[in-house]
């Protein structure tokens, strides 16, 4: 098979040039700079019908390849995304806001690679159920046909690879909508994907949200990904329902991490930090509300104030920024809701919490609040950005309750020095996922989906492949 790669971008301005349209189109703004980036192309239902059918037409053929050559191919896409890195990374970082440094724009177009490569080396053999004098039962997966993804605006490149490289490498097709927040990180990275996949196996269709809900009831659609809302994820259950498709939902989080008494500072306090600042908040599943021990709580929370104030926030493509601004006015608006109302219940602000408007760009500082009562709205409602609470707790009963106090569960974590002791406060905690002295820190061979109103459906590793297939028992 060919390594060739047919579409090399030096520039993102090179990439623009390949992906927007020459005339018309929808303005996409710089979120930290208020700059115009480009213009992305407008696509309708009657678009989104031209590519669910031509990837059902393509979908037969796609599939009677054997696993080896779909992989082949996958392993081709991560060489061309890794050619591409860098203009994908300065669009990424123009659209979405997210600096190309830190756990940011470089890192997450290197996801993309490694994601590919990793979905492309599982094996996925049929499974002997048994085999007896009464006869033999195995377990095989076939594809499902066209999978309908739709996609966020926290990490548009990344969540793409998650949806799109597991559904190809299980024999079916994608149609994909990005977020209408980022559409031109996603035209870029599926151009560049397609630069060495067969003709009509990957559609992207640039779209509002009448896009995605013709996606949710379109009869031609086996089976819908999404990440975004819980609000939004019921909406695609019920219109769903009609056609019975398959779901895969990941939806809204606000996870949890509880310190235990023994837990190392200063071992741990940059990784709690950016297990809530990475993406600058904008991340499901980030740390969102913090349970400390009283024994430590206000030595963590001056260590974390610390680790705050030596973290430069400002435009992405400033080499020397690893926080960047919310991606949009409207998660600005919620941010800033959520952190006055902390303010006004008289909770203490360690850092941040004030503003400055008079400067372009949704930048919300670094923010740190303590002596916050668990039911503040911080506290209970997902922030989604830079601003995390942080609650002081007594009794571990009493963390862990209230932890699983809310109706989401996508991840937690524990952090301790004692990792039996961590283990065991995890099994207590209702999370499809808990960490321990980590967060956050998803492995495209580890299964990863949310529990509660967080969603349903495995994503990632062989667990994860599975649910882009349909299972067949053949019984001899």
């Amino acid at each position: 098979m060919t390594t060739q790669i047919t579409s090399s971008f030096a520039t993102d301005a090179e990439l623009l040039a390949a992906i927007t349209p020459n005339s018309g189109g929808r303005e996409i703004f710089d979120p930290a700079t208020g700059a115009l980036v480009a213009l992305a192309p407008e696509h309708t239902t009657a678009d989104l019908e031209t590519a669910i059918t031509a990837a059902r037409a393509a979908q037969p053929g796609w599939a009677a390849r054997s696993h080896a050559e779909r992989s082949d191919l996958l392993n081709l896409a991560a060489d061309a995304v890794e050619a591409n890195a860098e203009a994908l990374a300065v669009l990424l970082s123009r659209e979405q806001g997210k600096p190309l440094n830190g756990p940011n724009a470089r890192f997450e177009v290197g996801a993309c690679a490694a994601w590919l490569r990793t979905t492309a080396g599982f094996e996925l053999e049929p499974e002997v159920l048994v085999d007896d004098e009464g006869g033999k039962a195995e377990l095989h997966y076939r594809p499902l046909g066209v999978v309908g993804a739709i996609g966020p605006w926290n990490w548009p490149m990344m969540i793409s690879v998650w949806q799109l490289a597991p559904a190809l490498r299980m024999g079916n097709t994608v149609v994909l909508k990005p977020s209408e927040y980022t559409p031109l990180s996603v035209l870029a990275l599926v151009h560049v994907i397609n630069s060495v996949l067969p003709k009509d196996l990957l559609h992207v269709i640039s779209g509002g949200r009448d896009v995605g809900e013709a996606i949710s009831t379109h009869a031609d659609i086996n089976k819908i990904m999404f990440t975004g809302s819980t609000a939004t994820g019921k909406a695609i259950i019920r219109s769903s329902a009609d056609s019975v498709k398959r779901l895969t939902l990941e939806l809204g989080g606000n996870d949890a991490g509880i310190v235990l008494p023994d837990a190392d500072v200063k071992a741990i306090v940059t990784d709690v930090f950016w297990g809530a600042f990475i993406n600058t908040g904008q991340t499901c599943a980030a740390l969102k509300r913090l349970y400390v021990h009283e024994d430590i709580y206000e030595e963590l929370c001056t260590a974390l104030t610390e680790v705050a104030a030596a973290m430069p926030m400002g435009v992405g493509l400033d080499e020397a920024n690893v926080l960047g601004p919310l991606q949009n006015q409207a998660q600005y608006n919620i941010v800033a809701s959520l952190v006055q109302a902390a303010v006004d219940s008289g909770a203490r602000v360690l850092t941040g919490a004030n503003p400055v408007n008079d400067q372009p760009g949704f930048f919300y500082p670094t923010t740190l609040i303590a002596d916050i009562d668990n039911n503040n709205p911080l506290v209970a409602q997902e922030q989604f950005g830079p601003a995390l609470p942080i609650i002081k707790y007594s009794n571990i009963d009493d963390a862990v309750a209230m932890a699983n106090g809310l109706d989401v569960g996508l991840g937690a974590s524990v952090w301790s020095r004692d990792k039996d002791a961590a283990r065991a406060v995890a099994a207590r905690i209702e999370a499809g996922t808990v960490w321990i002295n980590k967060h956050g820190a998803v492995d495209p061979r580890v299964p990863f989906g949310g529990a509660k109103s967080s969603g349903y459906g495995l994503e990632f590793g062989v667990e994860g492949l599975k649910h882009l297939g349909q299972p067949q028992i053949i019984s001899y």
